[in-house]
């Protein structure tokens, strides 16, 4: 998980680091399409990339005089991975609890205020 020495998970727990992934998402971009996209300035837009790089999520390279940054494959896949694995099937098991959980029990209000619990009737 760590190609280039930076944990991707470290990186991407900012919010600004998660923002230009999601503006890479869209397609290769420079730092000043990022920042132009984002609150933040170029300076903060190229420290923010050399950290997503360090992590493998991020990669660039030269065309022309500018500099293009896109979503790493590698590094990316290498998140999504690791969160199936922890994660894996947790839908389905969520999915399976509330599906044969016992029916909510509904409280009525009588004539007098007084609330009384039914069990739900489907």
């Amino acid at each position: 998980m760590r190609p280039q020495g930076g944990d991707p998970f470290d990186a991407l727990g900012d919010e600004n680091r998660r923002a230009i992934v999601e503006v890479l998402r869209d397609g290769p971009e420079s730092v000043g399409g990022i920042a132009e996209r984002l609150p933040i300035s170029r300076p903060a837009v190229s420290r923010h990339l050399r950290l997503l790089r360090d992590a493998g999520l991020v990669s660039v390279e030269a065309e022309g005089n500018r500099h293009l940054y896109r979503l790493h494959d590698e590094g990316v896949e290498a998140v999504r991975a690791y969160m199936e694995r922890v994660w894996g099937d947790a839908t389905t098991r969520f999915k399976l609890a509330a599906e044969n959980l016992p029916p909510p029990r509904r409280q009525r209000a009588d004539p007098q205020g007084r609330s009384q619990q039914r069990h739900w009737q489907p």
